[in-house]
């Protein structure tokens, strides 16, 4: 069963960082793809990042390349989403979610899994 917790959430002034966890207290993390993405009011959620079951490969949204970074730690069941240089059009509730298929996506339905989600707000 996979169980997703995010955290790391807040508020911070644009050019700033914020580095967001996601914990999974179940036993298949290490085989499933994680992925984050975003949701910001009367928006659609959209895609963010993602990254392979090692995390040798990544994936990223144009709007984040080169600010934000993916990683995972499958030791401590966790993957991370850490944000510099943000911006306003920053500020959604961001979710981790969990791909059991083994292949990175974009798009939310490929996602088995999903986090409660976190608040992201960055001031202007």
């Amino acid at each position: 069963q996979v169980q997703l917790v995010e955290s790391g959430g807040g508020l911070v002034q644009a050019g700033g960082s914020l580095r967001l966890s996601c914990a999974d207290s179940g036993r298949t993390f290490s085989r499933n793809v994680m992925g984050w993405f975003r949701q910001a009011p009367g928006k659609e959620r959209e895609f963010v990042a993602a990254i392979s079951l090692s995390g040798s490969r990544t994936d990223y949204a144009d709007s984040v390349k080169g600010r934000f970074t993916i990683s995972r730690d499958n030791a401590q069941n966790t993957v991370y989403l850490q944000m510099n240089s943000l911006k306003p059009d920053d500020t959604a509730a961001y979710y981790c979610a969990a791909n059991t298929r083994g292949l990175i996506s974009r798009r939310s339905a490929g996602y088995d899994y999903w986090g409660q989600g976190t608040q992201v707000t960055v001031s202007s």
